[in-house]
């Protein structure tokens, strides 16, 4: 195995038992020795990665936003009819949240943090305004090509992004019992039916 490989397989390891002591005991409680031992690996290794667990809690927060706007690109390029990028958006939320139906509370996780650190705030709220930029970005594409009702391509942006935040803070608080799988879509197509105004 080749030294990058391995440095990256090491990188990964800490990834995963970092969002496992995070979501089982908390940001604050879970120390970087925790980490190294869910991890396997050691504490020089650690810093070789992540010079501090901020570090490594903003890391898990970036990594997941750069997978929503590479999956938001890959959508943007592959369907032309905007109606139907919303639908796909609603399906990889269910996706999104099947994957992390047991690490929901790191989502908690990075509210609560960025609400007392700078850094990470400013981490956690870029990716908002890119997201409500994109998806008004679309809205003024779907109005131009008829698609979408003229409607404020801002407001309804912010919508959007608001259905996803409180999807995901009720993922966290209701863990069990709900089929959430069902529920992007279904929310998604209750906006789509006041903003379309035609159909392919």
């Amino acid at each position: 195995m080749s030294p990058q490989l391995r440095s990256v397989q090491t990188r990964t390891r800490i990834l995963r038992a970092a969002v496992e002591q995070f979501t089982r005991f908390g940001y604050e409680a879970t120390s970087v020795d925790e980490i190294c031992i869910a991890a396997g690996v050691s504490k020089g290794a650690f810093y070789h990665h992540f010079q501090t667990k901020q570090a490594l809690f903003l890391a898990l927060l970036q990594e997941w936003v750069r997978e929503l706007e590479r999956n938001l690109t890959t959508i943007g390029k592959e369907i032309p009819w905007v109606p139907q990028r919303f639908e796909r958006l609603a399906e990889l939320l269910t996706r999104v949240f099947e994957q992390a139906s047991g690490q929901a509370p790191m989502f908690l996780e990075f509210w609560y943090q960025a609400t007392k650190d700078s850094t990470a705030w400013s981490v956690l709220l870029e990716p908002y305004h890119r997201f409500r930029s994109i998806f008004a970005e679309w809205i003024e594409e779907g109005i131009r090509q008829g698609s979408l009702k003229p409607t404020d391509a801002t407001a309804a942006a912010a919508t959007l992004v608001s259905l996803g935040v409180g999807l995901v803070l009720q993922v966290a608080l209701e863990q069990q019992g709900t089929r959430w799988g069902d529920i992007p879509q279904a929310a998604v197509k209750l906006l789509l039916d006041g903003l379309s105004s035609s159909h392919p």
